[in-house]
């Protein structure tokens, strides 16, 4: 094979690798499997939730302030309704924040939905742990007035938020009042959010508020 062939081939099979790699479909993540307030942790990430559970590894791990919550129609101490991915929703109570950690990062876009009887944030960075530079923010406002349960659940109104931005995610951070604001269906790769086993659109979705929660017996809380 001439020089020039050869270098032909080498560009062909470089593109088609970039091509493939552009193309990758987004990842949802619904937090279905983990148990009731148990931390995250690994279980994306090849290994277990706080409760041993584990799921598909998708190399992606949370904080410890990370943690899963089961409506309580299904169960659980969840006091949430209208879960986009019945019946668990990540949420956190303490820490400042939760983080996820995506160590072979993503691109194009991030989304999720969300519930809050406060305000939020979500902040993308291109760093592990909420480091590096900050490739994308969004700011979370309460969204919870007026909404109906299944049946009786106070932070009923998950609504979609999205963004896109430039450069490779390898952190994001889920922050704002604690135990106050809830999220499911986190959608790497795409800014508007899907439903496990379909793939979302790449499209950029405007900003939308929510709000998610649980209480507690005494708090109006995430948690019942």
């Amino acid at each position: 094979m001439s020089a020039f062939r050869k270098l032909a081939s080498a560009a062909l099979v470089a593109l088609a690798f970039a091509s493939t790699a552009a193309s990758a479909a987004p990842i949802v993540i619904d937090f279905e499997g983990i148990a009731n307030l148990a931390s995250v942790d690994d279980y994306y990430n090849g290994g277990t939730d706080s409760e041993g559970n584990s799921g598909t590894d998708y190399g992606i791990s949370f904080s410890r302030t990370s943690l899963a919550i089961i409506d309580a129609d299904a169960g659980g101490t969840g006091n949430f309704g209208n879960e986009p991915s019945p019946s668990t929703i990540l949420f956190f109570l303490s820490g400042g924040a939760a983080t996820m950690n995506v160590a072979g990062g993503f691109d194009t876009g991030f989304s999720f939905f969300y519930s809050s009887s406060g305000t939020g944030f979500v902040n993308v960075y291109d760093g592990l742990d909420g480091t590096g530079n900050l490739l994308a923010s969004l700011t979370l406002t309460r969204n919870i007035d007026g909404c109906t349960g299944d049946p009786s659940g106070l932070f009923c109104a998950f609504n979609p938020v999205g963004v896109t931005f430039s450069g490779i995610a390898r952190s994001v951070d889920f922050g704002g009042a604690a135990d106050q604001i809830g999220f499911d269906n986190i959608t790497l790769g795409s800014a508007d959010p899907g439903t496990p086993g379909e793939v979302p659109e790449p499209a950029t979705l405007a900003l939308a508020a929510l709000g998610l929660a649980g209480m507690g017996a005494a708090r109006r809380r995430v948690r019942n």
